[in-house]
């Protein structure tokens, strides 16, 4: 618990010197979601598998819905976050960096993590998509070693992915 936050913190200070604010903001959130997690984990550590009978697809329109959202805030966000410096000057002294970029990436990180609680297969998707924009912007910005570690996300997402894909299946032939 403590090495989470610690590292949360580290990230959001990384992420501000290197003017990717939404990223930086974004910790603060992942540190409520870190303590709710562990929270959450702790209660519910005997529990059956029975939960992972409820991984699911979403429906089509529920998919619209979630990515026409994620692209509407992804612009309002873009918005705040390429003008911050200039309504916040104390402490966003220079401009955001690829503010469009960071802004869609930490609204998708939003996403995942919202269809990863509601256990929908579709949060993976996002995951993957966040980890790969990210292995390329953190190399542009030259924080390389944050790159490496976005290609080892992309690769547990994938296989996030494939096993809950795995197990839906698994679930879905029993029950016809």
């Amino acid at each position: 618990m403590a090495s989470g936050i610690i590292s949360v913190i580290l990230y959001a200070i990384l992420f501000y010197q290197i003017k990717l604010y939404g990223d930086c903001i974004e910790q603060f959130y992942y540190l409520g979601a870190s303590v709710y997690g562990w929270w959450f984990w702790i209660k519910h550590r005997n529990k059956s598998d029975e939960d992972l009978i409820n991984i699911r697809f979403s429906n089509k329109l529920f998919i619209y819905i979630s990515i026409i959202a994620t692209l509407i805030i992804s612009i309002i966000l873009d918005f705040f976050i390429s003008k911050v410096h200039l309504f916040l000057p104390l402490i966003f002294t220079e401009k955001a960096s690829f503010p469009f970029v960071d802004a869609l990436t930490t609204i998708m990180s939003f996403t995942a993590m919202f269809l990863l609680a509601q256990k929908r297969i579709e949060s993976w998707i996002y995951w993957i998509i966040v980890d790969i924009i990210g292995i390329v912007l953190y190399f542009i910005k030259d924080v390389k070693f944050i790159s490496l570690l976005y290609i080892i996300l992309l690769i547990l997402a994938t296989k996030g992915l494939i096993s809950w894909i795995k197990t839906y299946n698994k679930y879905n032939l029993k029950n016809k």
